[in-house]
């Protein structure tokens, strides 16, 4: 669904892509990262990510929102060991590629948190000067 969207020139927004397989499987359940980037890399056709929003808070808060919905899933069901190893796992994808990731501090107001992404969002919907001819 996205590589045709984005052929047709469709902006393509995704609440999880490869990052989050490598987040929960190789930096959360200790599966070899290298064996999850070479199945990522099939999967996606080699497919990254202009922008990747890490909203970034302590598992411990992070599971107290998950759990005011009432409903648990299997992730949330985890440790709070896993979960801060997942937490690190992100931080660490982010910092290995800083220019694709904008990691924002969620504990923020929401409106504070949009605003941020907004920001770094924004100029990259402009048309480029080679789009105006």
């Amino acid at each position: 669904m996205i590589a045709p969207a984005l052929s047709r020139g469709e902006i393509v927004v995704c609440d999880r892509f490869a990052d989050s397989t490598l987040a929960y499987q190789g930096f959360g359940r200790g599966i070899a990262l290298d064996t999850i980037e070479r199945l990522n890399e099939i999967a996606t056709g080699g497919l990254q990510p202009h922008l990747t929003v890490l909203l970034d808070l302590p598992a411990t808060d992070g599971l107290a929102r998950a759990g005011e919905g009432g409903v648990s899933d299997r992730f949330e069901r985890e440790t709070l060991d896993f979960h801060e190893r997942v937490r690190a796992g992100y931080r660490t994808l982010a910092n290995r590629e800083p220019e694709r990731w904008l990691v924002i501090d969620a504990s923020q107001p929401s409106e504070a948190v949009t605003e941020q992404i907004w920001q770094r969002l924004e100029p990259m919907l402009q048309p480029s000067p080679q789009d105006a001819s």
